[in-house]
């Protein structure tokens, strides 16, 4: 019994998959095995065939492919930890209803001082247009210049606001080069396994197998026929057989029933012998 079941590859390794096999069909000159490329059929043709069989290929790696799995979400795991936000009631409010409601505040106190501003100004003015001058236009223009007033402090402080946000936001970011950089030693030994199993195990096997097949369509999603030429993962069950008749071990040993005697009993003076 084959066990030959292999995960499903992840988008974000799906494109690791098309590297190598391009690497392969790309120095596909340097193996004798490929030389029967461009013959009938081309490396643009052989590439559709084997992404149309990735599952198939990926199977021959699976084992690698899993090990590599883990060691990068093992590797992964602390840094999500790290970066997550505290999980504390206070720091919760402070990072989320009351950062959203210093934003309202920030922005929604220079419009609206400004519009109060226009409107104390403008009636203000207007009023002291009129003859006589009523008695409460002053009153109005100077509510106008305060609330301008008003308006230039909430534009400086949410500017002073934008500023600090963007320094603590700058502080707690991880680098680009970070997120860019080269991968853990073990993590990046795990993937380089898995590239070189999916390449000798699936890959290479795949074409030679294509190559091999003349009834090989390229359009077709259906493997090739001698594409069972790619090894198989997983494990066999021993295979038990009978011995041969010729064998002296498949003869079956005879037993006998040992022969019972009752003992011959009579009176005192006939003692048994």
């Amino acid at each position: 019994m084959h066990m030959n079941s292999a995960p499903h590859l992840l988008a974000e390794d799906r494109a690791e998959f098309e590297r190598v096999l391009d690497d392969a069909l790309r120095h596909a000159h340097e193996r004798p095995e490929l030389a029967a490329i461009g013959q009938r059929l081309n490396a643009t043709q052989l590439r559709t065939m084997a992404l149309n069989a990735t599952a198939l290929i990926s199977t021959a790696a699976s084992a690698e492919y899993e090990h590599y799995r883990k060691i990068r979400e093992e590797a992964r795991a602390p840094a999500v930890t790290a970066g997550g936000q505290g999980s504390a009631p206070d720091a919760a409010w402070s990072d989320g209803n009351g950062a959203g409601f210093a934003a309202v505040i920030a922005v929604l106190a220079p419009v609206l001082a400004a519009t109060a501003a226009v409107i104390f100004l403008l009636a203000g003015y207007l009023l002291k247009m009129l003859d006589p001058t009523p008695s409460f236009a002053t009153p109005l223009v100077s509510a106008g210049w305060f609330f301008a007033a008003l308006t230039a402090a909430a534009i400086l402080v949410a500017a002073v606001g934008l500023l600090l946000t963007a320094l603590r936001n700058g502080a707690t970011q991880v680098p680009a080069e970070e997120l860019t950089g080269e991968l853990p030693d073990e993590v990046a030994r795990a993937k380089d396994a898995w590239r070189h199993a999916l390449l000798e195990r699936g890959i290479l096997p795949f074409l030679q197998a294509s190559l091999a097949d003349p009834s090989a369509d390229p359009t077709s999603t259906a493997p090739p026929r001698h594409v069972s030429r790619i090894p198989k993962v997983g494990y066999s069950g021993p295979e038990y057989s009978s011995p041969s008749e010729g064998s002296t071990s498949g003869q079956r040993p005879t037993f006998t029933s040992p022969d019972f005697t009752s003992p011959d009993f009579g009176g005192p003076e006939h003692q048994p012998e």
